[in-house]
């Protein structure tokens, strides 16, 4: 009887050791820069195959753990809002529950002064990640809107009144295959975008940046449905990134289309 209960324990035992080698060996750890360690782990952004990542930054009183930013930028792609009252009561728990902050710039991070505290603030940091990912892009249902239609039928009317072509869902000279939703031939094409989410907001921003990388003529206008339906910190981001972002009016549209083309 004694032999098999030494049995039963070392099989127990071997057991233990190899689920505790197995569980590291999900995890890649690389050292960074300036005492940076970046760590990968097996947890993954709902829907795609991208891994959260983790740093670990050496502090003057210990050091942060955060997620670079990662599960907003990645939350924008896929057309989530981390500017909404969910995510703010979200970030008010994750700051009381676990002292996780949501920062300006869209980065959670925990800060602690003990190494033995490391290990689990990265398992928080990566679980946090993950729930804001997947409370940002959760799809709710959205009112039917002519946003576009309106925007359009603006756009052909300045046109017209002007003399001047407008070519409509025109793919740009770019890479990519991006395209406009207007475009109005002159010296420096108006590239009219109309962004009824973050993510054509982005496209914008992309169109922007290609053009004035390759040197091309053309001033890019992306027109946003509204603050919050592009996100507000996207919204004033984008001022920085195309020729111009306005919210969508439309009287002012008009005057801004014509004050652009004459």
């Amino acid at each position: 009887m004694q032999g098999v209960r030494n049995y039963a324990w070392q099989r127990f035992t071997m057991l233990t050791t190899a689920i505790k080698k197995h569980i590291c060996d999900l995890f890649e750890v690389i050292d960074d820069e300036a005492g940076v360690q970046r760590v990968i782990t097996p947890l993954e952004y709902p829907g795609s195959n991208d891994k959260i990542v983790v740093r670990v930054r050496p502090t003057a009183s210990g050091w942060q753990i955060d997620e670079n930013g990662e599960s907003a930028f990645y939350a924008a792609l896929n057309g989530g809002d981390v500017d909404s009252e969910i995510i703010d009561r979200w970030s008010e728990d994750a700051h009381a529950n676990h002292a996780i902050v949501l920062d300006e710039n869209e980065v959670l991070s925990v800060n602690v002064s003990n190494e033995l505290h490391i290990t689990p603030q990265i398992f928080q940091i990566a679980a946090a990640a993950q729930q804001l990912f997947t409370l940002s892009t959760s799809r709710r249902e959205r009112v039917p809107s002519d946003f576009r239609e309106q925007v359009a039928e603006i756009i052909h009317s300045v046109a017209s009144s002007l003399n001047i072509s407008v070519q409509d869902q025109f793919e740009l000279p770019i890479g990519g295959g991006l395209i406009a939703d207007h475009i109005i031939e002159k010296e420096a094409p108006l590239i009219v975008i109309a962004a009824s989410s973050n993510v054509r907001l982005l496209e914008a921003e992309v169109i922007h940046m290609q053009y004035r990388l390759e040197g091309l003529p053309g001033f890019v206008l992306a027109v946003a449905e509204s603050e919050k339906a592009v996100g507000k910190k996207q919204y004033h981001r984008a001022n920085y990134y195309t020729g111009k972002t306005v919210e969508f009016n439309q009287q002012h549209l008009g005057q801004l289309v014509r004050g652009y083309l004459h």
